[in-house]
């Protein structure tokens, strides 16, 4: 995003013949795709954690990565100026997209930490920008956009090898929540069932002392007299 954001005023200021105040307009809607698209990743990785877990999460953060780098290829070989801008919103929704997407796994990796690993991802990004921006420096256009595809495209393959401890990863892998909560549903339906036998004999009692001919007065009263009878033959 950094790398997009200083050089494709100048790409199309180069590539097309456009004057700098119409080419730095024309790069300015990558920057403008922050308002919905980041938080459309966030939201799509939310989305995918509700159905099938963190392998949800990371399976969209890589076909956001994966996508991003081949419209990087794409946006390099377009040659029309209608094309490219076409091109280069698509390729800023993805990677505001895949941005959003790994800001919804942060908080997964160590929860007592989630500070200072958000400020790890965030210098990771200004680590690449100034990578890839050397790269414009020393490299044309064409190879210097090569060069970043195929870095994401790599990097989308990375996931594979994402495992938290707790959380399924891409293939492999159980959600230790999802264990964590059918126990617990289970506890709550065992406790719930006791509470209602505990209710049914309280419930029992409170008839047998009001009305004493009851049918239920009846059965506890016969099962209080076999329990007698049974003390008194222990005794004997």
């Amino acid at each position: 995003e950094l790398t997009m954001n200083n050089a494709a005023a100048l790409y199309f200021r180069d590539e097309f013949g456009l004057e700098t105040e119409t080419a730095a307009a024309i790069a300015s809607i990558f920057g403008w795709m922050n308002l919905f698209a980041r938080g459309l990743g966030g939201f799509l990785s939310d989305a995918a954690n509700t159905r099938i877990g963190m392998r949800g999460r990371l399976l969209v953060q890589s076909t956001f990565l994966l996508l991003e780098g081949l419209l990087i290829l794409l946006f390099a070989n377009t040659k029309s100026l209608s094309g490219a801008i076409a091109v280069m919103v698509f390729f800023s929704l993805f990677v505001q997209a895949a941005e959003g997407s790994s800001y919804g796994i942060v908080p997964y990796i160590d929860p007592k930490f989630t500070g200072s690993i958000s400020g790890i991802v965030g210098a990771g990004g200004n680590v690449g920008a100034v990578c890839f921006s050397l790269a414009f420096r020393q490299l044309d256009y064409y190879s210097a956009f090569v060069t970043m595809a195929a870095c994401i495209i790599a990097a989308s393959f990375l996931s594979v090898f994402v495992f938290i401890k707790g959380q399924s990863s891409l293939f492999y892998g159980k959600e230790e929540r999802k264990e964590k909560s059918q126990a617990y549903a289970d506890n709550s339906d065992t406790s719930h069932s006791f509470s209602s036998k505990e209710e049914e004999n309280s419930s029992s009692d409170s008839l047998s002392r009001k009305y004493p001919g009851s049918p239920s007065s009846n059965t506890t009263n016969e099962s209080f007299n076999s329990n007698d009878e049974s003390f008194s033959s222990i005794e004997a």
